[in-house]
């Protein structure tokens, strides 16, 4: 059976970042620092998640003659996504915490 698609753990981290700061633009290495995710997890994730209209992602270029960076952050339906997503999670560990406590 097929894994339903973002709802790995790596994820929930992702989402859960870019939700507690919705309206920033993050960079990949600030998100990368916060959520303890390797470059080899975190952009795929990014891409798939900007793919799937979760997320809005532009260049960033600074005048210091600096290299353009791509720069992140939820969409309106990422957000809701994300809020729903966690939200879920939360429900799914107190059932599991109650059913672990019963026996």
């Amino acid at each position: 059976m097929p894994r339903i698609p973002n709802t790995s753990p790596q994820t929930f981290k992702l989402l859960s970042a870019l939700l507690a700061s919705r309206t920033v633009w993050r960079h990949g290495y600030d998100l990368s620092q916060e959520c303890e995710l390797k470059s080899g997890t975190l952009y795929p994730l990014l891409i798939r998640l900007s793919e799937q209209g979760l997320l809005e992602s532009r260049w960033e270029t600074d005048g210091d003659n600096r290299r353009p960076r791509h720069v992140y952050r939820l969409s309106t339906e990422g957000a809701n996504y994300a809020k729903a997503q966690l939200r879920g999670t939360d429900s799914k560990r107190k059932r599991s915490r109650l059913s672990n406590a019963a026996t």
